[in-house]
């Protein structure tokens, strides 16, 4: 379809970027929620998509997840977001979040309009103007609903994503009114020349030139997943977007009920797995496990 939105090719690095820099992270829980347990590991019983119907709309155990977004300071470039996170209208309206048919699956809400990511950033002491830069795992509307609130950010999000999302439909869990907006966005292709390999992932970027922040294609869950590698004071962290949702899928690899593609979706996990043992010191950050979100620290 038609997009308001005009992206273009990203130029890398971004500017900023400061030799040796190392950033800090703080993780923001935005909103909890509850779904099918199903929805997060299949029964592995269950064949075929009748069977992945089955796991998310079973009336057994539900699960509880957070909805999370993140904030990265960089030495030059100042306040860096990872994803978004839900609009702090979303409190007051939860159907704005996921649309009817979410709203059948996802249930529960907790959430007040200041826990979103502009109201965290003023208790912060931060103008959610300051923000420069945000990347996008990729535009399912857990992720990708707050955008509007950053008009003044560079956005960047995988091409492939860009793709997906502006053609996509509710059912895959696209809302283009959330993500098209006229603002600067820049698409990131990983099977271009400039990108590069980093540590157990096939293709990577350096964002700002100077090895803080890598942005890792994870595809699978949707067709452009990225992920996020981040060089801390004293070790790195690994927000892995939804590539994997719980530290189980990591652990004991039990594959969630829906992939947009099982095999990328296999392939990434395995370079997630395989960088959690050749980095065992790294703070590991998947999508929705609450357990895993209350063990992490305000700030690393």
């Amino acid at each position: 379809m038609a997009t308001a939105a005009e992206p273009l090719r990203a130029v890398l690095p971004l500017p900023g970027g400061a030799e040796g820099a190392r950033v800090k992270l703080q993780p923001l829980l935005i909103a909890r929620l509850t779904a099918p347990a199903g929805h997060f590991h299949r029964d592995e019983a269950r064949k075929g998509r009748l069977g992945a119907v089955r796991d998310v709309v079973s009336p057994r155990e539900r699960m509880n997840f957070p909805i999370v977004a993140f904030l990265v300071e960089h030495p030059g470039v100042g306040a860096v977001l990872v994803d978004t996170g839900f609009h702090a209208g979303v409190a007051a309206k939860p159907a704005d979040a996921f649309g009817r048919a979410g709203g059948l699956l996802f249930k529960d809400l907790e959430m007040e309009a200041e826990q979103a990511v502009p109201g965290q950033l003023r208790a912060r002491g931060m103008d959610p103007r300051d923000v420069r830069v945000v990347v996008m795992t990729h535009l399912h509307s857990d992720h990708a609903s707050g955008i509007a609130q950053f008009p003044d950010a560079t956005f960047l999000v995988s091409d492939k994503e860009w793709d997906a999302a502006s053609s996509g439909n509710q059912l895959g869990g696209y809302f283009p009114r959330q993500f098209d907006h006229a603002f600067d966005w820049r698409l990131l292709d990983f099977d271009g020349d400039d990108a590069d390999s980093f540590a157990s992932f096939g293709r990577s970027f350096d964002l700002f030139g100077d090895g803080s922040v890598r942005l890792v294609s994870t595809p699978g869950h949707t067709r452009g997943h990225l992920s996020v590698v981040l060089r801390l004071k004293d070790r790195e962290a690994l927000i892995a977007g939804d590539a994997i949702y719980t530290m189980r899928t990591l652990r004991d690899s039990a594959l969630p009920s829906r992939m947009e593609d099982e095999h990328l979706f296999r392939r990434s996990l395995r370079e997630i797995q395989l960088y959690a043992k050749e980095t065992p010191d790294a703070v590991i950050i998947p999508g929705h496990d609450l357990e895993r979100w209350n063990e992490l620290e305000p700030a690393y």
